[in-house]
């Protein structure tokens, strides 16, 4: 079956058909390097991860580029108020962000070029662009005439009467058009620079994309990713920048993953409404982080709160021990096949269903559902199968759980043995209490027992001794179990 993905550019779900059959050149672009990251970073360094993993699952060769930009105005102010290198400062947070990125579990890119050594492609791409008459120098700097280019705006869907109607635009005497975007600038003094045919300057951000995809890609490739908030004017003047001097497409597809949002506004460094990754994961583990994340499609937005990580936190616990009940399945000869037709499908197609989701611009939030569909039929199915259960019924379930394992591995979850997941859960809720599981299963036996009697009162007596102990129990259709209070 095909992969559809959701073009920015045409407003539409398209066919991924590579340049190349059977080889998919993605460009994403990473991160300034002033600052360490924030979920809205690590919402798009998962999701390009997720989208990488399943295309090499499908069988294709992925060639993942992802840029560093290490020089900027961002960099450079940031370094000054520390007193440091730009490039020390840049070089810094490039370290802490492979930190960020280990403990997620992010694969790294297959290349992972910096703005800084790339300056001789940058300053040949400006030269061509002036050459085609569609930039000019002016005062030191050079600038990209958008009047000239005649597609500027289809990206963002925007004219450029509508563009410059809702920007707050400085006066800047050196440019024609107020819309006009640097390519190059002037170096100020104390600033990095570099020598080039217009002076010593620096590059500016959109053409540092634009040099590198085609270095490594050439002058057209398959899909180019990033946040909305780059759509414009970053995406749009990348475009303007590379199809300018090529006359050809720039990218073929264009995948843009929504907001990651604090009661429905933006996170941002500027907004100071932004949680750092490693503040996240000192609270919660990455495979809960990536299965908040996952649990809305990448196109949405995804608002960030407390209860949403808990439910992530819980739904993680319950995979993780529905895979350690099948694992602690043991079969005899001659027993009885008592799993339904229904079930037996559901287990059987768990694979075809994950991957229509995926196949649908990678709706992970509908393959987490067929996912925790699984787990409900292989909860039912360790349940109703008793000692005496049919070898090959114990293989069916085995094989769904292997099937589940490896699916939810292309998200980044479940990469844990769920036996020892469960161990050492439990550990941890026992270390957490003054009681022993020895004395805690001897009170819900009590419980349970004065239940089968109808004495209420004295079931609910043990239960509210146990909440003295900080102990809640929960009952459910495979008994009673436990857990620390809050």
């Amino acid at each position: 079956m095909n992969i559809k993905i959701y073009n920015t550019l045409s407003r539409k779900k398209e066919v991924l058909r590579p340049l190349e059959p059977g080889h998919i050149k993605l460009y994403v672009c990473g991160i300034t390097s002033y600052d360490y990251c924030h979920i809205g970073h690590a919402r798009s360094a998962l999701v390009f991860d997720m989208v990488v993993r399943y295309l090499r699952y499908r069988g294709n060769d992925v060639t993942f580029v992802r840029n560093f930009t290490d020089i900027d105005d961002k960099i450079i102010a940031r370094a000054a108020e520390q007193g440091v290198e730009s490039q020390q400062l840049a070089q810094r947070f490039i370290d802490e962000f492979y930190v960020d990125m280990d403990a997620l579990g992010v694969m790294r890119p297959d290349i992972e070029p910096r703005a800084t050594e790339h300056i001789p492609e940058m300053i040949a791409l400006v030269e061509e662009l002036i050459d085609k008459g569609l930039a000019y120098p002016s005062g030191g700097d050079v600038y990209y005439r958008v009047n000239h280019f005649k597609e500027y705006g289809t990206l963002s869907g925007r004219s450029l009467e509508d563009m410059q109607a809702g920007a707050r635009i400085e006066v800047n005497e050196q440019k024609e058009h107020p819309m006009d975007f640097v390519l190059w600038k002037a170096s100020k003094p104390g600033e990095p620079k570099w020598e080039s045919p217009w002076g010593d300057g620096r590059p500016g951000w959109h053409i540092e994309c634009s040099a590198m995809s085609r270095k490594y890609f050439g002058e057209t490739f398959d899909i180019h990713g990033g946040g909305k908030d780059l759509i414009f004017p970053h995406h749009e003047n990348e475009i303007a920048q590379s199809s300018g001097a090529t006359g050809k497409t720039f990218a073929n597809l264009w995948m843009h993953h929504g907001f990651v949002t604090i009661k429905d506004e933006k996170m941002s460094k500027s907004l100071g409404n932004f949680l750092t990754i490693r503040d996240v994961l000192q609270q919660y583990p990455a495979e809960v982080l990536r299965l908040f994340i996952f649990s809305t499609q990448y196109r949405n937005p995804l608002d960030f709160t407390e209860d949403a990580l808990l439910d992530a936190q819980a739904g993680l616990d319950r995979m993780y021990e529905c895979l350690a009940k099948v694992a602690g399945l043991e079969a005899s000869v001659g027993g009885k096949a008592v799993i339904g037709g229904k079930d037996r499908k559901k287990i059987l197609s768990l694979r075809s269903r994950f991957e229509s989701a995926m196949n649908n611009d990678f709706n992970t939030a509908q393959a987490l559902g067929f996912l925790f569909d699984g787990v409900k039929v292989l909860n039912k199915g360790s349940r109703i199968l008793a000692a005496g259960s049919a070898a090959e019924e114990i293989d069916l379930l085995q094989q769904g759980a292997a099937d589940m394992r490896e699916l939810a591995g292309l998200l980044g979850v479940l990469q844990q043995n769920p036996v020892d997941y469960v161990a050492g859960k439990k550990q941890a809720l026992l270390d957490a209490i003054d009681l022993s599981e020895e004395e805690i299963t001897a009170f819900i036996n009590k419980r349970n027992a004065a239940r089968d009697e109808k004495d209420w009162a004295a079931s609910d007596a043990v239960r509210d001794e146990l909440l003295a102990h900080n102990i809640e129990l929960h009952d459910g259709p495979d008994g009673t179990t436990w857990d620390v209070k809050g």
